[in-house]
């Protein structure tokens, strides 16, 4: 599979983990906070920052009877209103273009997940280097196909979407003349628990579509991306936020920067760690085979006198017969004098 390429960074098996970092809305309504967001996910090693495209009336109606208030008592967010949730995390759309050009003057690549067509139209006049397609819009196939138009690769999220759904979603894609597209294993709970992450998808879902496949991570820590790095994903999203403790709509499962930081250098080790498939030792162990056990002289002998567990001891280092000729020893005799310490070799060995 060729490595795909978003701006200047290329994507794929052979490359480093592509760690984008999500900043919702826990700027909180602040662009001094969300500038310092970039700056910080630019410190902790990110390679991208990712925001999100809309407002309240583009993602819901202004409405209050209960298809539009959050029911699930369980949900972070519980009892609120759709329109007033949605309020609360947009980013301005003047907020874009100087929070893509922090992004860009540190080293990052920016982007981000339209929610209309029309936030795809003000995106591309900004020039992202792609699109993300978040998970709950994975099934409105004309959003994918106006984003898929635009001649960039397009990063879409999964979630609670069936092979089917997925399936259309690719073929809408590539229909619409995407060929580079990258899928995120994504479960859309926040935060998600581990044990419903179900990563060896990962897989799957590489084998199923023939692209990249990556994690959108919403659980606590950084394991779970780094076991999906393990399992082949080479993207991964993790939503941030400068501290939980400030508040953020997202910032219960968000990453602080130092667990950023630690994301991107265990996700690195994790990858550099997978190599090939690999017996008797790698060049960087030989010297390290030389302190394996061998067969050495543990008292001083006379030539003539019998080989035996009173005067040969298996020890380390290795530069005597190995172990695994003690019994082909034990009861033969020794052609000459040997000193304590001397490593046994068949030529002190009378046949």
């Amino acid at each position: 599979m060729a490595d795909i390429q978003i701006g200047e960074r290329l994507i794929g098996s052979s490359q480093a983990p592509f760690v984008i970092a999500e900043l919702s809305g826990n700027h909180q309504q602040s662009l001094d906070l969300a500038l310092a967001m970039v700056d910080a996910a630019a410190k902790a090693g990110a390679d991208a920052i990712k925001l999100q495209t809309f407002t309240a009336d583009s993602m819901t109606l202004d409405v209050d009877n209960e298809h539009f208030v959050i029911q699930e008592k369980d949900s972070l967010w519980s009892g609120e209103s759709l329109h007033a949730l949605y309020q609360k995390a947009a980013t301005p759309y003047e907020w874009h273009q100087p929070l893509f050009d922090k992004a860009n003057a540190l080293g990052m690549l920016a982007f981000s997940s339209p929610f209309d067509e029309a936030a795809v139209d003000f995106l591309d006049e900004l020039d992202v280097p792609c699109f993300k397609i978040a998970s709950f819009e994975l099934t409105d196939l004309p959003l994918i196909r106006k984003a898929a138009t635009k001649g960039k690769p397009l990063i879409m999220s999964t979630g609670m979407a069936s092979l089917s759904e997925i399936e259309e979603a690719v073929n809408t894609a590539k229909s619409a003349g995407c060929e580079n597209i990258i899928l995120l294993k994504c479960t859309s709970t926040y935060p998600a628990q581990a044990t419903n992450t179900n990563l060896v998808t990962i897989a799957h879902l590489k084998e199923a579509f023939g692209c990249e496949v990556g994690l959108s991570d919403h659980t606590a820590g950084v394991g779970v991306s780094v076991a999906a790095v393990a399992l082949g994903a080479t993207v991964i999203e993790k939503h941030f936020v400068l501290d939980r403790n400030a508040g953020g709509v997202d910032a219960a499962f968000s990453l602080e920067p130092d667990e950023l930081s630690s994301l991107v250098k265990e996700t690195t080790r994790a990858h550099q760690a997978m190599g090939q498939v690999c017996y008797g030792g790698t060049q960087a162990e030989e010297k390290s085979k030389l302190y394996r056990r061998s067969i050495y002289i543990s008292k001083d002998m006379k030539a003539g006198e019998p080989f035996s567990k009173d005067n040969i001891k298996i020890v380390r280092p290795a530069y005597g017969l190995a172990p695994k000729h003690w019994d082909d020893i034990c009861d033969k005799v020794s052609k000459c004098d040997l000193k304590k310490g001397t490593p046994l070799s068949w030529q002190f060995v009378e046949s």
